[in-house]
């Protein structure tokens, strides 16, 4: 079972992930898509890459926007695994 991050790592880590903020035990990022038909599509291809991850976030879609949160729940608070999937959530994005 992935083990949680301590602090200095964690904001350490969140510096290097512009946009992406703490909440608590997650981070959160909010993506403008531009219309529905884009975050539809943004939150498809999140969803391929968090089955290839096994690693799931919460997703919240609006009209124009998709929220992300990150958490490894397993390990009750943040882990490499939220790290590296918000690096690949941001290479999705474009």
């Amino acid at each position: 079972m992935p083990q949680p991050l301590p602090e200095e790592t964690i904001i350490r880590k969140l510096a290097a992930l512009p946009g992406w903020v703490r909440d608590g035990e997650e981070i959160v990022r909010t993506f403008d898509r531009g219309n529905f038909n884009g975050s539809i599509a943004f939150v498809n291809a999140i969803a391929a890459a968090a089955n290839d991850a096994d690693h799931h976030p919460d997703i919240a879609i609006s009209w124009n926007s998709v929220t992300v949160r990150l958490s490894s729940h397993d390990a009750k608070g943040l882990t490499d695994r939220d790290f590296a999937l918000a690096q690949t959530i941001d290479g999705l994005a474009g």
